[in-house]
């Protein structure tokens, strides 16, 4: 069973003067027990502080294991990948996990590149990881 925790969106192009950008979503949900944070649009310099925000709250009320389901992400760059990377840190030292779930195309190949998908463990899908739970 699905419940709805919280959503966050960032306005286009959110203080860079783009105004042909779809907004960064972020929609938490608890599934069995696990902080599912299901990303969309694109994750930049501009967007970055309202996932760090949203994953901060997940690990500070005491989430055992966070998932972050990356199958609407469109884009992601270094700052992105580097907001995620701390906030695996801070959940380990939470005594949590943050695993992620949908990588695909550039958002994979970003992070093959960085060797990031050797840090993460990572899931195919969100029903994939809520099943190796």
């Amino acid at each position: 069973m699905a419940e709805e925790v919280a959503g966050m969106e960032a306005a286009p192009g959110a203080g860079d003067g783009r105004s042909d950008s779809a907004p960064f979503t972020v929609d938490v949900r608890s599934v069995s027990g696990v902080t599912v944070l299901a990303l969309g649009g694109e994750l930049d310099h501009d967007t970055a502080d309202l996932l760090r925000d949203a994953l901060d709250q997940a690990i500070h009320a005491g989430s055992a294991r966070l998932l972050v389901d990356c199958g609407e992400l469109r884009f992601c760059d270094s700052t992105g990948l580097n907001t995620l990377l701390r906030a695996r840190q801070a959940a380990e030292a939470a005594g949590a996990a943050l695993d992620l779930a949908d990588l695909h195309g550039a958002i994979a190949r970003l992070f093959e590149i960085t060797g990031a998908d050797g840090v993460f463990r990572t899931f195919a899908t969100v029903d994939e990881a809520l099943a190796g739970n």
